[in-house]
């Protein structure tokens, strides 16, 4: 079976990663000791806070089993999950409580991304092979939902999805016919268009996208998107100022050459400054090289001087800092706060994704039903 083929059957397998609230925020130029005052810890006797932390990851009561690498942070009290089992889960005061309002009749479905514009509207991204790819999207809270895309295509296999503002987004497929392929929306999720090819760079053999935390797509500011490969000789990431109608390639130093290695997650706080963070998602393999960083919108790629320990599959910058990120993966959360050059764990619990929000709070999920957010020691209110 070749390097595509592996990596389909352990998404269709759901083996590992193949099937974005903190204290306060961390300005440009802190010193060493404000920001170790920012770092995230999980609670319970094995993942302690550190004694300067004020606050740390709040494992909030989901309800759920279902694994939730998709997230939608809209504010501190209003997020999206979306999960396995076509679980998606809203939560409007806090985490305090989430309802589950999964599409009905969608128990065989693997919701891997949620973009969320509000507690009502959001639109969810099922991955698989042919018709499992499938775009929904609600108006009413997840009351009710609505099909808008289904992939015909036995030969597409959809990974992830970003939105450019309420209006326009795209979601991308693995390479069909040797070729990413871009699905187009214009109306916020209504209906959606394939893209033409004829912009896009041709695709490594066995390269793919990873749908482990609905980062393998993102987009900053009205037209700058970007997108994550691995599974080849090279990882790289696409970069595309038009909304996904011409592409450049840029290879990225992140682990590759296997099916399990390469970008699995992506962010950008401008139209320039990103991070890259992935690795080898197998448990057993070591992932030296887990994160890099670029100053010039993706033309360029630096690796972490000193990169998080492990396998990373999820990245976030925290609201107003230009130097501060979080990454997450399934052996922990770690913290930067020089753009992405050093990182340093401040957490052990598992996540698959974070995202942050403007009002500044940050909120990570992953296995086995986990949703947290950072929640601000009371001593420091």
């Amino acid at each position: 079976m070749g390097n595509q083929g592996k990596q389909r059957n352990q998404r269709r397998t759901g083996r590992a990663v193949l099937s974005r609230s903190w204290g306060r925020v961390v300005s440009a130029g802190i010193c060493g000791a404000a920001l170790a005052a920012t770092v995230l810890a999980a609670p319970g006797p094995a993942q302690a806070a550190p004694e300067d932390a004020p606050g740390g990851w709040r494992l909030t009561d989901s309800g759920s089993d279902a694994r939730f690498r998709g997230l939608a942070a809209v504010s501190r009290s209003t997020a999206w999950a979306a999960g396995s089992k076509g679980t998606v889960l809203r939560t409007s005061d806090g985490g305090e409580s989430w309802r589950n309002v999964s599409p009905r009749g969608a128990g065989e479905l693997e919701f891997r991304d949620v973009e969320a514009f509000d507690g009502r509207r959001a639109v969810v991204l099922a991955i698989g092979e042919g018709e499992a790819s499938r775009v929904l999207r609600t108006s009413d809270g997840g009351a009710t939902w609505t099909e808008s895309f289904r992939n015909t295509d036995p030969k597409a296999f959809y990974d992830c999805m970003t939105f450019f503002d309420r209006r326009h987004g795209l979601a991308m497929s693995d390479p069909v016919d040797g070729k990413y392929r871009i699905l187009s929306t214009a109306d916020g999720g209504r209906s959606w268009q394939v893209l033409p090819d004829k912009g896009m760079p041709a695709a490594q053999q066995g390269e793919a996208g990873f749908a482990a935390s609905g980062q393998c797509l993102v987009s900053s500011g009205p037209r700058d998107v970007w997108l994550a490969t691995g599974g080849a000789a090279r990882a790289r990431v696409l970069h595309s100022a038009d909304r996904g109608r011409t592409w450049t390639a840029t290879d990225a130093p992140i682990p590759a050459g296997d099916p399990a290695r390469g970008v699995f997650g992506l962010a950008f706080r401008d139209r320039t400054h990103g991070i890259a963070v992935g690795g080898d998602y197998r448990a057993d393999q070591p992932s030296p090289k887990a994160a890099a960083t670029t100053p010039d919108g993706g033309r360029s790629w630096t690796p972490s001087a000193q990169p998080p320990p492990g396998y990373r599959s999820g990245v976030a910058w925290l609201p107003g800092s230009r130097t501060a990120a979080l990454a997450v993966g399934p052996t922990g959360t770690d913290l930067t706060g020089d753009g992405g050059r050093t990182w340093r764990t401040v957490d052990t619990g598992s996540y698959d994704t974070v995202d942050c929000t403007r009002d500044r709070a940050c909120w990570a999920s992953g296995e086995k039903g986990r949703i947290a957010r950072w929640e601000r020691d009371r001593r420091q209110s």
